[in-house]
């Protein structure tokens, strides 16, 4: 399908971002279409992470517009927000589990804040989370202390399901994992969003996983978006820094 076909969750135009006196992000403009996999990739502290948190709100804008679902999330009141912010999910780099909290407890925690749901309900749909994401309820009473890092990220994206949201936010997802788990995290990704219907703006350096499971991929270099397009567009680049990065050294071991 066309791009001009296709409908936009996700639009943010001449957005700038920045610390002090400094810019990150410099008039970026990015669209993310319904049901994609979008891989998001640049240098270290490029802002590819700034980027996510200022469209979730969790940095200000210096200028420009976000729009989620056609909101513009710049002119909306505290309600309006929350109705757009109930349909997204977000796995954070680390997992930012609550760490007096089981892994249940966790996954309940938005359930909590935004339903009215019994006791027993909320027990059940929380353990139905974790199970989507591949865990067994053993896991429901543990803490995060006592979670792999594997574990660790799964009930983090078991809680970034908890409302069903139509659009899921990852940042770095398979960081700290060894390849075996960070593959079948990957999988575990590409399976919900196919099963689910999921829009997936991931965050991420991990040549895997953009190869293996990302429809598109858009890249992020002083402070722009300087391509975007499927791996095959990202092969084909001249781009010094696009050549260096998915046809360099790293990029050949992985070939081999």
């Amino acid at each position: 399908m066309a791009e001009a076909q296709k409908e936009v969750v996700i639009r943010v135009s001449d957005l700038v971002v920045g610390f002090g006196k400094i810019n990150v992000l410099d008039h970026v403009a990015l669209d993310v279409y319904r049901g994609e996999i979008l891989g998001f990739v640049g240098a270290s502290g490029s802002g590819k992470s700034v980027l996510m948190r200022t469209v979730i709100g969790l940095l200000p804008k210096r200028e420009g517009r976000i729009e989620v679902f056609g909101v513009d999330l710049g002119n909306v009141n505290e309600k309006e927000r929350q109705a757009v912010e109930r349909r997204w999910g977000v796995l954070f780099q680390h997992g930012a589990l609550f760490s007096s909290l089981t892994a249940l407890q966790n996954v309940q925690f938005p359930m909590r804040e935004y339903l009215d749901l019994s006791d027993r309900m909320l027990q059940e749909v929380a353990l139905a989370k974790l199970e989507m994401v591949g865990l067994t309820a053993d896991v429901r009473g543990k803490f995060p202390s006592e979670l792999s890092g594997g574990m660790t990220k799964r009930v983090a994206l078991a809680r970034a399901l908890a409302l069903d949201p139509e659009i899921v936010f990852l940042d770095e997802p398979t960081s700290g994992l060894d390849p075996i788990s960070a593959g079948e995290f990957d999988h575990l990704i590409r399976t919900l969003q196919r099963t689910l219907g999921l829009t997936v703006f991931m965050v991420t350096h991990d040549l895997d996983s953009l190869h293996d499971v990302c429809d598109r991929i858009a890249v992020l270099a002083d402070g722009k978006i300087i391509a975007s397009g499927p791996m095959a567009t990202m092969l084909a680049s001249e781009h010094p820094w696009l050549k260096a990065y998915f046809r360099g050294e790293r990029a050949a071991r992985r070939r081999a």
